[in-house]
């Protein structure tokens, strides 16, 4: 009786794993690449407190939190962009067009 219980929980051990493992391939998306038309490639630096913004005049960038919510908007005036970034310490998302970095301010 002992050995059969724990032969059905093995095998259902074995099962959830298997299932779980596989389930990540069923919801897996394509993802579409789309050459850029730009002849220079939009680039975001940070240094300590201060962020430039490379070949993206024109743009806008959007700073969220890690929770999703957007801290901050700042229209990208010219091709170089430098800002002071006075953020709270944390890990933020940067988005510029299709360019996203993570940064964390320490």
């Amino acid at each position: 009786m002992k050995n059969k219980t724990m032969m059905k929980k093995t095998l259902l051990l074995i099962l959830t794993t298997f299932l779980l493992n596989t389930a990540g391939v069923c919801w897996a998306q394509e993802e579409k690449n789309e050459p850029e038309t730009e002849l220079s490639a939009t680039s975001i630096v940070v240094k300590g407190s201060t962020l430039s913004v490379y070949n993206a005049n024109g743009s806008i960038l959007e700073i969220f939190s890690l929770t999703g919510t957007k801290v901050a908007t700042i229209r990208i005036d010219s091709n170089e962009k430098t800002v002071d970034l006075s953020l709270k310490k944390g890990c933020y998302i940067l988005k510029v067009n299709k360019v996203v970095r993570k940064i964390s301010i320490r």
